[in-house]
């Protein structure tokens, strides 16, 4: 029988998240970064509560599991996402979603570490592969990096894909299963948009709201319901049934819409050496993750019934 919640939660990860790095830019033209990051993630945890409070499953889930929904939050949200959304007030939205989709770069890297994934000449190709994508990026750019604000900016996004794969291998790592993933999100979002929240005031030169545009707080918004809710929750049930590796594989997806998107609505010049350098790091992270099994639905559920 076809797992249709896994089809459907990677469709989502896949296409809403493809359209994140767009709305982020858009955001951020009006808000500062902290506050779009903040606000988003507080609007989904209020979300969240509804949600849980509806199904009458709102509940203290304990210092232990809190500890681990902390450590999580502060990985995937607050580091990788608040980053990422402070780095596109300089950045493009189509060269943030390329170098983020080096994310899985980390990951292997990471898992190969930690024994969760085995070397082979294969990975290493790709890893390769991928890191000849970034000489292509910044080809002829490498003078832009001269711009302290802009050069800032490229250093948030590599620390937000830091953040991102380590959040994604801890997942992994301490096998963490949830019978409410609902609950766990509401106090990730919760902890990751008061956290924000606090850095939007203490860091944000200058918060005006009135010059909020509605074009920007409508992005916001839509970060808030997609971008969070509804992708994270997705993103989340996808790890349990997934392995991070797997998982990952979604962002050269990501990237592909999130660069057409940008091209599209936002005018954003796409070099042919920038879709050299996509070309590369897309066929990289392919190469990495690839295996012949990984596709397969029985081996699938051997491997999920061997873990469970």
């Amino acid at each position: 029988m076809k797992d249709y919640k896994l089809t459907l939660a990677i469709l989502t990860v896949a296409i809403v998240w493809g359209t994140t790095f767009l709305s982020i830019r858009i955001a951020v033209e009006t808000i500062p970064a902290w506050f779009v990051a903040g606000i988003r993630q507080l609007l989904a945890s209020v979300i969240m509560f509804l949600i849980l409070v509806y199904r009458k499953e709102f509940k203290w889930i304990g210092w232990k599991n809190l500890k681990y929904q902390i450590i999580f939050s502060i990985l995937m949200l607050v580091i990788a996402n608040g980053m990422t959304t402070v780095a596109e007030e300089e950045v493009t939205s189509s060269l943030t979603s390329l170098i983020s989709a080096c994310s899985p770069i980390l990951v292997f890297l990471g898992s190969l570490a930690l024994g969760l994934q085995k070397f082979s000449w294969r990975a290493f190709t790709g890893v390769m592969m991928c890191f000849s994508g970034i000489v292509f990026i910044f080809w002829d750019g490498i003078n832009d990096l001269k711009n302290p604000d802009y050069a800032l900016g490229i250093l948030f996004l590599f620390i937000a894909i830091a953040g991102w794969a380590s959040g994604t291998i801890f997942t992994k790592k301490l096998n963490l299963h949830s019978g409410n993933i609902s609950l766990n999100l509401f106090y990730q979002f919760a902890f990751a948009g008061i956290t924000q929240i606090i850095f939007a005031f203490l860091f944000s030169e200058n918060y005006n709201f009135g010059n909020w545009t509605l074009r920007s707080v409508t992005a916001m918004l839509y970060l808030s319901v997609f971008g969070s809710v509804a992708a994270f929750f997705a993103f989340h049930y996808a790890l349990t049934k997934v392995s991070p590796v797997q998982v990952s594989i979604l962002a050269y997806i990501n990237t592909i819409i999130s660069i057409f998107l940008s091209w599209l609505i936002l005018g954003e010049y796409i070099s042919f050496k920038f879709i050299i350098a996509a070309v590369l790091i897309i066929c990289g992270v392919f190469i990495i993750n690839y295996n012949r099994e990984m596709f397969k639905k029985q081996k699938m559920d051997k491997e999920l019934t061997s873990n469970s």
